[in-house]
């Protein structure tokens, strides 16, 4: 079964240590803007000035059935949108683009991801989360499950590649047909993008050249899983994929489920690496990190769950991003920041503590990591600057414990009110 789409979050602050690694982090938080609808991506442009994703609540028009055939339709409207932060302040430098959703503006599919190349210029991706097939049959003319190129100065915008249609001409995992394009990274003229809908790492040059697959990934088998207790409703977030949203038995002794890419980063080696949600029962220590060079698609790391980005910094190390700690369906959504080392040492940065579904992240040139807060919420998104990254020991005593407690962390709630979606 192919995905639906995610929509995401962010966090507040914490102290973490992760057990059984070598040290601990220190780390404070700020709430740099919030009244975001279903935020996704963000990105720090040349300027300096960080610009987020906002895929919107969909609207009026048309709808298409949701990828598992059960439930609300999702449907269209021209809600979503690009806002900028700048100086502590926020602006929606882009709207108009398009967007759809459930009747109550969740599982959003809409902009979900925007870089900038090494020009300035900026590309953003529209998610779409269904069948591509009902997209122009019922939708007409659409952005979504696309990728554009827009002028922020006068509201407009080009079509740089068509991420869902290739997947309803080419089918390249040969499994059920559906696209959801949710990140991409930019790789010199090319556009590396994950279709967790699509199952692929898809590549298309910045001329609108050499639409291709990259690479496949394959389902998980997974054996004893756990499901949620019989008779109880799915509540897993919109728009993820669900192999059918009903609720399944819990004798199955082994059950495939999807792969769902969901994030892309360029590693220091070269190659490309991928985040996994993984789809319906959400497995719990079931996500891995993706690897795809030159020589083939392998596994980086494992044990994670339901990742949504990932982001290196300058030195190196890798920071991941998750959903939730636990399977979605058990309604418990916080989430972690978690910095894999360059010789594989991990440690937690952040975990809950308001760190709730967050979608994506970011690191800025002064260092802090940004991400996407409570993505999955209308009107609720937040955007939280994560300050205070850098490691110290680890107490080996209660003088240690009271040590860390004495750093002290505070934090800043800062709410700035965006106008309201059309």
């Amino acid at each position: 079964m192919k995905h639906k789409q995610l929509t995401i979050t962010i966090l507040t602050f914490c102290v973490a240590a992760f057990s059984g690694m070598k040290a601990a982090s220190a780390a404070s938080f700020s709430v740099i803007a919030d009244g975001l609808y279903n935020a996704g991506g963000l990105s720090f442009s040349p300027d300096g000035n960080l610009y987020v994703t906002e895929a919107g609540i969909g609207g009026s028009g048309g709808c298409v059935p949701p990828a598992s055939g059960q439930g609300d339709s999702l449907c269209y409207g021209t809600s979503g949108a690009v806002t900028k932060i700048e100086n502590g302040k926020t602006e929606r430098i882009l709207t108009g683009l398009s967007s759809i959703a459930l009747p109550d503006g969740t599982g959003a599919g809409g902009p979900r991801d925007i870089q900038f190349d090494a020009t300035g210029k900026p590309y953003v991706l529209i998610g779409y989360g269904a069948n591509p097939a009902f997209r122009d049959r019922n939708l007409g003319y659409t952005d979504l499950g696309k990728i554009i190129a827009p002028d922020f100065k006068t509201n407009s915008w080009t079509s740089v590649a068509d991420f869902a249609n290739y997947e309803l001409a080419n089918n390249p995992d040969g499994g059920d047909v559906g696209s959801n394009p949710l990140g991409f990274v930019i790789d010199g003229n090319k556009l590396v993008a994950a279709d967790a809908g699509a199952n692929d790492l898809l590549s298309v040059n910045t001329d609108v050249s050499n639409l291709q697959a990259i690479t496949t990934f394959p389902e998980d088998i997974l054996t004893n899983p756990v499901f949620p207790p019989s008779g109880s409703p799915s509540n897993e977030p919109a728009q993820v994929p669900s192999q059918g949203e009903e609720v399944r038995s819990p004798t199955a002794l082994q059950f495939a489920t999807q792969p769902v890419p969901s994030g892309v980063a360029k590693g220091p080696d070269g190659a490309y690496y991928i985040s996994q949600f993984t789809g319906f029962p959400f497995p719990e220590g079931g996500a891995k990190i993706y690897r795809v060079g030159a020589d083939g698609t392998s596994v980086f790391a494992d044990g994670f769950t339901q990742l949504t980005d990932l982001q290196f910094d300058p030195a190196g190390n890798l920071y991941a991003l998750q959903y939730a700690n636990q399977s979605a369906w058990k309604g418990n959504f916080d989430g972690s920041v978690i910095k894999i080392a360059a010789d594989g040492t991990r440690t937690t940065l952040l975990s809950g503590n308001g760190l709730e579904s967050p979608s994506a992240l970011t690191i800025g040139s002064d260092g802090a990591i940004y991400v996407t807060n409570r993505g999955d919420r209308p009107g609720l998104g937040q955007v939280i600057r994560i300050e205070n990254i850098k490691s110290v020991p680890e107490p080996s005593s209660a003088l240690g414990v009271l040590a860390i407690a004495a750093l002290g962390i505070g934090w800043l709630h800062k709410k700035r009110e965006l106008p309201n979606l059309p």
